[in-house]
Parts: structure tokens; sequence; C-alpha cells
């Protein structure tokens, strides 16, 4: 943003009372939410679409965020459900052939608060220390209501995540070359999960988050989809309770993120918080059965705990290359794998694509065994 031209003033402030001073783009207003971290040097139109933010308050580490602008095309939700979003500088004169509109915009459609010309590498070292912390985004001043805001960042909490995010109906999109029939759970699904999934020849019914074993035998599928979403899994008791119903269907399942967490979960396992997540396309992964390491992109604030897994339902297939948290796991007593990291990432990484050709042949041995 131009230095002669800054706009009005914007606030961000810790739940330790710490306020920002920066400058408002987007919409005008207070919002609440828990303030992370993104890393990823660009992907800031799939970050500020992904449903997975429900409820927070994103800051990007890269310096300059919107030199190319946003089109409809790279967007991975139909809108955004971000609570603020906070950068050091954003760009007014994106250049790019497919730019469509630039960030500020965007905000302003989609009515999110935003504040730029604030140290976001101060910011993101506190979070780091300190974890993942409440906060509140504001073009109102915040030095007059700091008591009044200090009270509602100590009860604000992320609630119905994945309730806010989900379909509320059955949608169905077709390949052209159609060969399977998927199911997609949407627990805040990103778009190119569903664009993988057609380009491969499913034809894929996204279905809402609270959808039964009894419902999903109805629609036959011959596969399963589990994906991304927002809040803390252990939240979503019904949907965990489904799972273990639909488990014993023997469709091959394959989940993503929120979804690998919730497997876990109905299988026995337990999940935690991190200090401040995952979240950025550059995160290391170990495959361990092939021995390799992946760059994948991620967006997580849970992890399944790796102890807590059954050596006799499952076992760990990925582990972060940094701090070693589980990113996959590998089912042995029905048809499933699931993963932390994002392989359908866009953009980002897509080193890790190979694992939707695995469930794809995973579908088709099942269908040639019956």
């Amino acid at each position: 943003m131009s230095l002669f031209n800054l706009g009005d003033k914007a606030y961000l402030m810790l739940a330790d009372g710490k306020i920002f001073e920066g400058y408002s783009f987007g919409a005008k207003g207070t919002s609440f939410g828990e303030i992370v971290f993104a890393t990823g040097m660009t992907g800031y139109e799939e970050t500020l679409s992904d449903p997975s933010y429900y409820g927070q308050i994103v800051t990007q580490t890269f310096p300059l965020i919107g030199n190319y602008g946003v089109n409809d095309t790279d967007y991975e939700s139909a809108g955004s459900v971000v609570s603020g979003y906070v950068v050091r500088e954003w760009c007014n004169a994106p250049s790019n052939f497919r730019c469509e509109g630039n960030v500020d915009e965007f905000l302003k459609k989609h009515n999110i608060i935003g504040i730029h010309s604030i140290d976001t590498r101060c910011l993101t070292r506190i979070i780091r220390e300190h974890g993942v912390m409440n906060g509140v985004i504001t073009t109102e001043n915040v030095y007059e209501k700091k008591e009044e805001f200090l009270q509602k960042i100590k009860d604000f909490k992320i609630v119905n995540a994945v309730k806010s995010v989900t379909t509320k109906e059955n949608k169905v999109f077709k390949a052209e070359d159609p060969k399977y029939d998927v199911v997609l759970f949407d627990f805040g699904y990103k778009f190119n999960i569903r664009r993988e999934l057609v380009k491969r020849g499913c034809n894929v019914t996204v279905v809402p988050a609270g959808t039964t074993a009894e419902q999903i035998k109805e629609l036959a599928p011959d596969g399963i989809m589990l994906s991304n979403g927002p809040g803390d899994p252990t939240e979503n008791t019904e949907v965990i309770a489904n799972l273990r119903e639909i488990n014993k269907l023997g469709i091959p399942t394959f989940g993503i993120c929120l979804g690998h967490q919730l497997m876990a979960l109905a299988n026995g396992a337990r999940t935690e918080k991190l200090k401040y997540g995952h979240r950025g396309a550059n995160q290391p992964v170990d495959d361990i059965a092939l021995d390799k390491t992946f760059v994948t992109s991620q967006n997580h604030g849970y992890a399944v705990i790796s102890e807590s897994i059954s050596p006799e339902v499952g076992e760990v297939s990925h582990k972060n290359a940094n701090d070693q948290t589980c990113e996959g796991v590998r089912y042995k007593n029905f048809p499933c794998f699931t993963v932390q990291f994002h392989p359908e990432a866009c953009g980002g990484p897509q080193d890790t694509a190979y694992l939707f050709d695995e469930f794809i042949d995973m579908i088709k041995k099942n269908k040639e065994d019956k």
C-alpha cells in the first residue's frame, strides 16, 4: 500500500492487552477471533476462501500480499469465513493477466476487516512463543473500549464450526467420463478436493457433515472422501459416531485434515491442540513406507496423538519432519487411509497428489474383488 494513502486507522489487540496500530483495508467494524499465522508466499486467495479458517484472524507472514490480485477460479469455497485479515503490506495495484480484482475489494465483498502496516514478524514471534491466542481486529478506537474488548476476547470460543460451514443438502458434480461414484463429506471442504476427484473420473456427491451410514448405504458409492474443516475435532460427536457405523460398510475411504482427525477419534485415538499449528505451503512430511520427505501444504491447529492409535487398528504412515507429529494413518480392519496435510493443494506444492491415485486404485481393487 502506498505510504501516501495509508487509509483510516485500525487496531489489533491480543488477549494479553498488547495493541498493534495499523491501517484499515477491507470492511469496517470489529471482529473477535483466534489469531493464527500462515507462512505461504503465495496462495492468499486460497487462504482467504478456505473454510478451515472459520473463526480465525489470519496473519500472513510473507510481507507483501495481493500483488497478483484475485479471481473467482482460484477460490476454495463460495465465500470467506475468516474473522479478520492481517498483513504487513497489501498491493492495491496488482498485475496479472488473470486478475479480476484486488484483495481490498474481496474483503469488502465478504465483510472481512483487514489491517495492514503492522509488524507481522513481531506478531508471529509472539504467537510462536505464547501459542495461538484470541484477539480483536477493529476500526473503532480500541483504547476507549479496551476493557470491554478484553472481556469479549476472554469469552470468545470457536463453536459449531463444522455446522456453520457444511452444505445443507446433497450436491452432485459429474465427471466427463465417469468411472466411479464418490461421496465427499463436507466438513468445510476445499473445492480442489472435488476437482481432483472429478479429474480422475469420479462423479462426486457432496453431502452434509451429519450424513448417516444408512444414507451412505442408499447412495451406494464406490468410495468415501472425508474433507478438511474448521474447529476442534472432538466437538463433532455426532459425526464421530456416524463414522464408526460408516466404517462397517467396508467402502474405501480417504480422509484429509479434519477428516483425518475425525476418523482417528472414531477409532479410539485422541487429538491435541498444537501450540501454534501448521499453516502454510512449506511443511515437510516423511512418508514412512516410501522413505521419502515431501513438501506439503497444511492448515490445522490440532493433531492426532500418535501413541493413542492402537496397533491393532492402524499405524502411523506419515510424520511431520519438524516436530514428529502424526501426519497420516493407515487402517488395518477396513480400507481406509488418512492424512493431515493437503494433497490437493492449490496454491501450494502438489508433491503428494499421488495419494488421490492411490485412493482410486483402492476403489478399483475393491470393485474387482466383489
